[in-house]
């Protein structure tokens, strides 16, 4: 499966992730040529060879001569649906901007169609956007991961004012994706390329295992000492994705002398220590009682801790735990921008081939009550969103 792989130590921009795709083997003219089916005017594309802390990575320069810096997400997509461009080009691109009109209308509270781009909906940001779209799918990329996040830290200069890294939008679209900050200053992840990533990938953590083709390296703007500002993209092969066989551990009591109130409480804190599920069955305990088998599923490293937890929190006097094999599929979470929202759906794999999806029906449940229709209605709509993706590779 052919698999592009962000490695974001130094956060990401537009301008970086195009000289990262460039430097990895997407022909600069080609993108130029493919830029200019958007049919606008006002705007150039510069690429040079950089070096940054000794390492060499492509610069990729967008200036615009335009006036208008603000658009609403209605004119973004006229601009891009109205080019030349690939329906698949078209449709991703509109998507990473949905994602940003949708986050920005949740930072503001106001409807999508009201918000109004600064920075991210200038010429330049366009050109960003598309530029990664064209890029992906020149090199025909199936599969997204990228690497836990660096946002960087201090304070931006933004439209609205001065806001502490990261800033409002970048915290919307990290929602759900692990990230973090480090004593290097300045904002290292900006908008526009936290929604690029964050709308094409639905996997996050250390390299999968793969077979690299190639391998490029984008610069920022900035320099730092001893801190390659740059952006690495490793493109190539993994393996399709098979079940994992986990080895875990069941612990188990038995109560009969238990609130439910307390019960639910249990379940809620067991779940917030680590554990991967917890259930309740009822049995029938000496003396006739009607009682309840509390079951928690963990893994070796949770197991202690859940234990001392139940031990503090109910009236038991012994636990029993022994170890089970479970074997899984591989899952990742997709996020998907339907007309009541932004939905998480959760997939699964088997042999390469999603197998089953599912919304995450809390957001579902949410956003049916907000759009004052059936849930159901909302998670046809996820499906449907999710299916169009897939698509897209």
């Amino acid at each position: 499966m052919k698999t592009l792989y962000f490695d974001c130590f130094a956060g990401a921009s537009g301008d970086m992730i195009l000289g990262a795709m460039v430097a990895a083997g997407v022909e600069p003219d080609f993108l130029c040529q493919q830029l200019l089916l958007l049919k606008v005017d006002g705007f150039s594309i510069d690429f040079e060879t950089v070096k940054r802390s000794g390492l060499s990575a492509r610069y990729v320069r967008v200036e615009t001569s335009e006036q208008r810096k603000h658009r609403h997400l209605a004119d973004v997509k006229q601009i891009i649906e109205a080019s030349g461009l690939s329906g698949r080009v078209k449709q991703r691109a509109v998507q990473i901007f949905t994602r940003l009109a949708t986050v920005e209308a949740r930072v503001h509270d106001e409807p999508i169609d009201h918000v109004h781009f600064h920075e991210v909906g200038a010429l330049d940001a366009i050109v960003d956007v598309v530029g990664a779209a064209i890029c992906f799918d020149a090199l025909q990329i199936e599969r997204f991961v990228s690497s836990p996040l660096h946002v960087g830290s201090g304070m931006v200069q933004m439209a609205h004012g001065r806001f502490p890294i990261p800033p409002p939008a970048v915290t919307e679209l990290l929602k759900g994706v692990p990230f973090y900050s480090t004593k290097v200053k300045g904002e290292l992840l900006t908008p526009t390329g936290a929604a690029i990533i964050t709308t094409v990938c639905s996997e996050y953590g250390p390299i999968p295992p793969m077979t690299t083709e190639s391998t490029g390296y984008g610069a920022g703007t900035r320099e730092y000492d001893d801190f390659p500002n740059v952006l690495r993209v490793l493109v190539g092969e993994t393996e399709a994705s098979l079940p994992v066989d986990e080895r875990l551990w069941m612990i188990e009591t038995n109560l009969d002398d238990a609130s439910p109130q307390i019960i639910g409480h249990v379940m809620d804190r067991v779940l917030d220590l680590g554990a991967l599920d917890c259930f309740f069955t009822p049995v029938q305990m000496k003396k006739n009682r009607p009682g309840v088998l509390l079951s928690v599923l963990c893994g070796a490293t949770e197991k202690e801790a859940v234990m001392k937890l139940l031990f503090l929190e109910t009236t038991t006097l012994g636990v029993r735990s022994y170890e089970v094999n479970r074997r899984a599929l591989q899952r990742s979470l997709v996020r998907v921008e339907t007309q009541y929202g932004p939905i998480d759906v959760k997939v699964a794999h088997l042999d390469g081939r999603v197998v089953n999806e599912m919304p995450e029906f809390e957001q579902c449940r949410q956003a049916a009550i907000a759009a004052g229709v059936p849930v159901k209605v909302v998670e046809d709509a996820a499906r449907v969103a999710f299916a169009n993706a897939d698509k897209l590779g």
